[in-house]
């Protein structure tokens, strides 16, 4: 159930995989492999267009943004078939993660990057502010490296490449292997929308070719990814001293005091979890709720657990998982969970009736710290549910976490939510809503510990790319 294949080695040609889709199980096309020698030639090709690019007014890059804007909103059905082709999501997911992001970073940055970036004048504390004047400049590093991921491979790929352009730099962009389509969508827009030749290359290939993106000298690496893949990415440009952002995973907890509008923080927990069918980063994935409230809580989730459609095509709510080796493991935290005592309130198994990589929404109660459910990341359609005595006496467990990402609590008295929100060793915090972080410009978005290191979006995370 491979969904990346290598295909035969034709002599004289570079080496190319044959994409599968996670859905269907039917091949969607083939890419070719470039090699180190090919992304040396690109960034070379793309240091040159960016010493013109960098020339230009903020007005001129941001000019040519807006026509990427146009582009997309003129052709957002063509783009979102290649991301449903390429991606298991649902149509609206595609809509609001992918393409909707996409516009609103699209024009968010356009209008912002001169405010952000602007040379400051800063005063001087002491004698210094009688001698001396200070002033802060903003300038490109250069060339910028971006690694996406295949579960939002459209965005994930976008967003940091506005940032960066917007910063002055030139950018190559790695798309993850089994989704090669819509990361290289990002490509083809960009020169829909006119934008200087080389300035935006898309590299693809498998992990030799994300290697040599980290090796061959770009400026920055902005990546998206696994943990243990964030790890070796963080080493290596150490190793080189290039900046990174390393955006990881987490295992977010989503608290519900007792206090909390029930029905609103259920239907909040189940979107939340199951988005792309659990596969995104800022995503819950563990719930925590006082024991006074846990059993209306656990039917209210259920009812809407059971009611969401799980389908190849038409109108459905859960797609299938990216690949066959997060289908494994979202198989053995649940068999491990229920090995251990869990009761399965809903779902809990592969879905018998579809083809593709399809776990059911599943729904976890009566789970315990020492389950691998809880102590790591799952990915997928599983929402897990703890009941506690006290909220306040959880943070301290939480923080023990090796993950640091997002976290959600939910409560009518707000000031109290803010309060334990506050508490939480996390980048990211929300109050009666669910993963909001990443999906507002404004925001600088980043996690902690494992969850990674450095920021995108906001004003840090533009200038993050300077």
């Amino acid at each position: 159930m491979a969904i990346v294949k290598k295909l035969p080695l034709v002599e004289g040609e570079r080496r190319r995989l044959e994409i599968i889709s996670p859905a269907t199980m039917e091949a969607i096309g083939e890419i070719e492999v470039l090699t180190k020698d090919d992304v040396t030639a690109a960034l070379g090709r793309a240091r040159i267009a960016q010493k013109s690019w960098a020339k230009l007014s903020f007005k001129e890059r941001a000019a040519y943004m807006l026509r990427a804007l146009d582009v997309l909103v003129a052709k957002q059905d063509e783009y979102i078939e290649v991301i449903l082709k390429d991606t298991p999501k649902t149509r609206n997911e595609a809509l609001a993660m992918d393409i909707y992001t996409a516009m609103d970073s699209l024009l968010y940055y356009a209008k912002k990057a001169e405010k952000y970036l602007k040379p400051e004048k800063r005063p001087l504390h002491g004698l210094g502010g009688m001698m001396k004047k200070l002033e802060i400049h903003y300038k490109p590093l250069g060339v910028i490296g971006v690694v996406s991921p295949w579960n939002a491979p459209f965005i994930l790929s976008l967003n940091p490449a506005i940032q960066a352009l917007m910063g002055g730099n030139a950018v190559l962009i790695k798309p993850s292997s089994a989704t090669p389509f819509a990361g290289g969508l990002v490509g083809k827009l960009f020169e829909e929308a006119g934008l200087p030749k080389d300035l935006v290359t898309i590299v693809q290939g498998d992990s030799s070719t994300g290697q040599a993106l980290l090796e061959v000298g770009v400026d920055k690496i902005s990546f998206t990814g696994s943990e243990g893949i964030g790890r070796h990415v963080g080493i290596t440009c150490a190793e080189q001293f290039i900046p990174c952002s390393l955006e990881l995973g987490g295992k977010n907890p989503y608290i519900v005091c007792a206090d909390a509008d029930l029905d609103r923080a259920a239907a909040g927990a189940v979107a939340g979890n199951f988005l792309n069918a659990g596969q995104y980063c800022g995503g819950n994935e563990i719930c925590y709720v006082e024991k006074s409230a846990a059993t209306e809580f656990i039917a209210l989730v259920k009812a809407r657990v059971t009611a969401l459609r799980q389908s190849v095509s038409g109108d459905f709510d859960v797609g299938a998982l990216y690949t066959a080796d997060q289908l494994k493991l979202v198989e053995e935290q649940v068999a491990d969970a229920i090995a251990k005592g869990a009761t399965v309130v809903a779902g809990g198994r592969r879905n018998p009736a579809l083809e593709g990589l399809y776990f059911e929404p599943t729904v976890l109660t009566d789970v315990t710290e020492e389950m691998r459910i809880v102590s790591e990341e799952t990915f997928g359609p599983v929402m897990s549910i703890i009941a506690v005595d006290s909220i306040d006496a959880l943070v301290d467990s939480i923080n023990a976490s090796n993950y640091g990402l997002t976290a959600s609590v939910w409560s009518k008295d707000v000031a109290k939510a803010k309060r334990i929100a506050l508490s939480i060793d996390t980048g990211c915090l929300d109050v009666n809503a669910f993963a909001c972080s990443y999906g507002t410009a404004e925001a600088p978005f980043g996690g902690r510990k494992n969850s990674g290191i450095g920021q995108v979006n906001g004003p840090s995370g533009l200038r993050s790319f300077c």
